[in-house]
């Protein structure tokens, strides 16, 4: 299948590179020219520009827009829109606002051209891993674009198969999931991006607290040095904590147990404040999601070891830098 990728940045270009390498057909384009030479010595298809891009692929088109939600985004759909032809589909594969999803989807309607809104988690592990894909959009557009999202999904892997799950769909076994009409994908990729906060943030205070264990207020006989990566290590095997989350937290700390890289400053990139507007919006108590929310704008004030381990995970997972002073004021 031939499929168009504008956005080349971390995940966009991985995108592109994993749909090539099993035999789809990729053009692609990015602001800066570097990822897209990139790209073409590795025999991609480059594209000069957003028109030169629309002229290379063969109707009916498909165009997936890796792009930083809000304005970049939303100018690039309108660009989009201009371009390509009714029967074509624009798919949104960047962590966009869903009530932005369904707007767009709207007015693309009057031209019959579908919008495809995508949830993808799999950060930089996912050329080698694949992306975990929560879909919306209209049942037509998946379905045609099923072998492009059956190809960038893990698959079933080693995990066993739940229970009970024989008569249902098979796509989530695989990793990907069409969970309802535009704007679906990103709601659902919005509350798995709280129900991260709240992980890490239980991780975080946890290890913090393994760690305080050594201070030296505490009485001689109850004052512990723990060691944190064989503790994180122990927990990954068996444990009921255990999770991806958990491993990347346990590299961290196997390469420097004090995390001396990192300031404890966590950003967000506005998931989580979106998944606590919804929970205001639907009167559901979401405590846990709130309040790890809440600390990360305290981390950018004061710094603990668990925001240092907050801040690791981060980078571990998404390639998520931290940003000097300057730039987060």
């Amino acid at each position: 299948m031939q499929l168009g990728v504008v956005g080349l940045g971390r995940m966009g270009s991985n995108i592109a590179r994993r749909l090539h390498r099993a035999g789809h057909r990729c053009v692609v384009y990015n602001r800066t020219e570097k990822p897209v030479a990139e790209l073409a010595a590795e025999g991609l298809t480059p594209a000069s520009d957003i028109p030169d891009l629309v002229k290379k692929l063969d109707p009916p088109r498909a165009v997936w827009i890796m792009l930083p939600a809000g304005a970049v985004t939303e100018g690039m759909v309108d660009a989009l829109s201009e371009l390509v032809s009714a029967g074509d589909i624009l798919i949104d594969g960047g962590n966009s606002f869903y009530k932005d999803d369904i707007r767009r989807a709207k007015a693309l309607e009057s031209k019959r051209i579908a919008y495809v809104d995508v949830g993808t988690s799999g950060g930089v592990w996912g050329l080698e891993r694949g992306y975990c894909m929560m879909i919306g959009g209209p049942k037509a557009a998946v379905d045609r674009l099923d072998p492009i999202f059956n190809v960038l999904a893990p698959g079933p892997g080693a995990i066993a198969r739940t229970p009970g799950r024989n008569a249902r769909d098979h796509r989530p076994e695989h990793g990907y999931i069409h969970a309802g009409p535009a704007g679906a994908g990103h709601f659902v990729k919005m509350i798995h991006n709280g129900i991260e906060y709240g992980l890490m943030q239980a991780y975080a205070e946890g290890f913090d607290i393994l760690r305080g264990k050594a201070d030296a207020r505490l009485p001689d006989a109850e004052r512990f040095v723990l060691d944190l990566a064989d503790i994180a290590e122990v927990w990954r095997r068996g444990s009921v904590i255990s999770s991806w989350l958990l491993d990347l937290g346990a590299m961290a700390l196997a390469e420097d147990s004090n995390l001396a890289n990192f300031t404890g400053a966590v950003e967000d990139s506005g998931e989580g404040r979106w998944t606590v507007d919804a929970a205001v919006e639907e009167a559901v108590p979401a405590n846990v999601l709130a309040a790890s929310l809440f600390a990360r704008f305290r981390s950018r004030e004061e710094h603990t070891f668990g925001d240092k381990l907050l801040s690791a995970m981060r980078f571990k997972f998404g390639g998520h830098v931290e940003h000097p002073a300057a730039e987060r004021s």
